[in-house]
């Protein structure tokens, strides 16, 4: 067999592999939108088998092969080509996901799906006590998973590996340490700023069906085809997709909060733009997905918060809200919108965390889990620590465990080591997004009349075509011209708020 017949035999074959995990994303979309609650343990023995099947196909020994065949070859000569990028991604991967026995991943999928469903019951009822259990045997098979990976440091190097590929502690630790006094400084002086945003405005009643409707129409307009994609109701916002022409998008609505539900709709649907801007010729392959969630974050939090909260995209979108939620908004002038959008103040849920505060919550988290994974702390005491942290961090006391340990999906998932993509997404946003207005300075007047293609199209050629093309610190360094840095995100951040607080 030559190198390229190697070589598409891999595509042919990842491709059928890459269907089947679709299925896998299908039943896991549909255990948290429309399934009903008896079926738990039938969906997670499923979803357990989908993980053997899928784990087996790709670790097949001639899949080995073919990638030693093609690392042999003029196809990775030039290390800048779509398929010698693939080849070393598959490489990463092939390895790794080597190393985990066929057994332990399908008991991880199982372990996970029915930790996912008590983590929702827990959640409703505000009680850790219902999923600590879980929470054990998820720390177990996590413990487990970094064992058979290997690695330098502490187990947690392992496990972040799986979602920001190079990333080490030690490098993240030190980004956090670089942006939290800034951080902090600029929180503080939003604290005793002479000006507050009337955040009455958009917590006050709001209509749950007009709320879906405007959102829809906001993700319609900056580029979310409904035509290839759905938007549904969900415990926690998610996005996901099963391939070329199907991503959806999940949210949630308060019906005395317009905020929550509009920036967790723009949110998922950043994630979904980037996924509908992949290569469709590359499905199967790394070059048709991404290898970094920070990368993935930046499109969500780009869409949400430069874009979302910005004046020039309530330019565009106000009069319209007015008409869709005239008894709230009916005496409520642009300006005002506005500052209610962009209000500064400590509060419980992560995904409902203005921008100034929500990499303190990342941080706390990254703590969190590495004492956890570690044996440091207990999961007994996980409520307590997580309290006494929370206050020191966002300086209020933490009332219930569903506004603590209990708000996020991911420890159920197993998706430990995840938390500081969020972190790293806002870093990349930031930068990616003040490269892209010296690349298109017409773009506030684009948006104030509802044309958000130029920036769509700027980030489908620099970023979304190349899936995982190049390691995001390299994207990062192609695209800016620099390497990842924090100031883009405090001067952004110091620029909106110094005019909205008189600070």
């Amino acid at each position: 067999m030559s190198a390229m017949d190697a070589y598409n035999a891999l595509k042919t074959h990842l491709k059928e592999h890459a269907h089947l995990v679709s299925f896998s994303s299908l039943a896991e979309w549909d255990q948290e939108t429309r399934m009903p609650k008896g079926a738990g343990d039938t969906r997670a023995d499923m979803l357990g088998l989908m993980a053997r099947l899928t784990h087996k196909m790709f670790t097949d020994k001639k899949v080995g092969d073919w990638i030693s065949e093609c690392e042999d070859s003029d196809i990775v000569a030039n290390t800048d080509t779509i398929e010698a990028a693939n080849i070393r991604e598959l490489r990463r991967s092939y390895d790794r996901q080597t190393k985990l026995p066929k057994e332990f991943v399908e008991e991880e999928a199982k372990i996970s799906s029915k930790a996912q469903q008590v983590w929702v019951e827990a959640r409703k009822k505000s009680d850790f006590t219902l999923f600590a259990p879980m929470l054990e045997k998820v720390l177990d098979l996590t413990r487990r998973k970094a064992e058979y990976y290997g690695y330098e440091g502490e187990a947690y190097n392992a496990l972040m590996d799986d979602f920001e590929p190079g990333a080490t502690v030690t490098e993240v630790a030190s980004v956090f340490d670089a942006l939290r006094p800034d951080l902090v400084d600029l929180v503080g002086r939003i604290a005793d700023a002479p000006r507050r945003p009337d955040i009455k405005i958009i917590k006050q009643p709001y209509d749950v069906n007009r709320q879906r409707l405007f959102s829809e129409m906001v993700a319609a307009t900056i580029g979310f085809d409904f035509n290839h994609g759905r938007l549904d109701e969900v415990e926690h916002p998610f996005c996901t997709g099963f391939g070329p022409g199907d991503t959806r998008i999940c949210t949630r609505f308060y019906p005395n909060d317009l905020g929550e539900g509009l920036t967790g709709t723009t949110h998922e649907a950043g994630h979904a733009l980037y996924a509908m801007g992949h290569d469709d010729e590359q499905f199967g392959m790394p070059c048709g997905d991404v290898n970094s969630l920070g990368l993935h974050e930046s499109q969500s939090r780009m869409w949400e918060n430069q874009v979302g909260r910005g004046r020039a995209f309530w330019t565009y979108f106000f009069p319209q809200a007015q008409r869709i939620f005239r008894d709230a908004l009916g005496d409520v002038s642009l300006e005002q919108m506005y500052h209610a959008m962009n209000n500064v103040t400590p509060s419980y849920i992560r995904v409902e965390a203005d921008e100034a505060t929500y990499n303190l919550h990342i941080m706390l988290r990254f703590e969190i889990e590495r004492a956890m994974l570690a044996g440091d702390i207990k999961v007994k005491d996980i409520p307590a620590e997580w309290n006494r942290r929370f206050k020191n961090y966002l300086g209020i006391e933490v009332d219930k465990d569903s506004n603590g340990c209990l708000q996020d999906v991911h420890w159920a998932m197993g998706a430990i080591g995840y938390f500081p993509t969020y972190c790293l997404g806002n870093l990349y946003s930031a930068q990616f997004y003040a490269a892209a207005r010296k690349a298109l300075p017409q773009m506030d007047e684009q948006f104030g009349r509802g044309d958000f293609s130029g920036l769509l199209g700027w980030l489908r050629e620099n970023i979304h075509r190349h899936g995982a093309r190049y390691r995001a610190g390299d994207l990062c360094k192609k695209v800016t011209g620099a390497e990842l840095s924090h100031k883009h995100l405090i001067d952004y951040m110091k620029e909106k708020y110094s005019e909205i607080y008189g600070i």
